[in-house]
């Protein structure tokens, strides 16, 4: 691509994206900033409690710029190598979970394990029922809306793709349950 919008110039409701005419492109920065915003957190979660927080800083700045740019624009612009081979993505399974796996696996292997990590008088405590309830809620209600957006405005697409997102979540969190209460 260009640098025509870069630092968001030249943006008004008058111009539409290029994938969608119906969105404006104010819009379409709003909803891919959500997606922007999401992928550090879920990478963050690799290295918890063994990276300070400027060095986070700095390694999400330099990760956003230097991997999540590149693979977003080469999937969700119309002049991406990736969107031209007509590899889909719907709801950021490439750009966000497949970069923010690879990457969280990536940065745990260079950080290493947590300091005392194996040995016998390590004071891990688990994390709060509550807040990881809280968060998930957030998360699942969130991604309900990533995955209807993705459908661009295409109602009945939009509707299948929530749908399936609350099944599976459903799914997934009966399964956990289950499985905790039978083991």
């Amino acid at each position: 691509g260009n640098h025509d919008r870069f630092w968001l110039q030249g943006i008004n409701m008058k111009v539409s994206h290029p994938l969608n005419k119906r969105i404006p492109e104010p819009l379409f920065i709003v909803y891919e900033l959500m997606f922007a915003i999401i992928t550090p957190a879920l990478i963050s979660g690799a290295f918890a409690d063994r990276m300070k927080f400027g060095s986070m800083l700095a390694f999400m700045s330099l990760w956003h710029l230097l991997v999540y740019c590149p693979i977003t624009h080469s999937m969700w612009m119309v002049d991406g190598f990736l969107y031209k081979e007509g590899i889909l993505d719907f709801a950021g399974g490439n750009v966000v979970h497949i970069a923010a796996g690879c990457s969280g696996l990536m940065s745990s292997l260079v950080v290493g394990n947590r300091a005392g990590f194996g040995q016998e008088n390590a004071n891990f405590h688990p994390h709060n029922i509550l807040v990881s309830v809280l968060g998930a809620s957030l998360l699942w209600v969130g991604w309900l809306g990533f995955n209807g957006g993705s459908a661009a405005a295409d109602i009945p697409l939009g509707t299948v793709a929530v749908l399936n997102t609350q099944v599976a979540a459903s799914t997934a969190s009966l399964t956990w349950m289950f499985t905790e209460w039978a083991v």
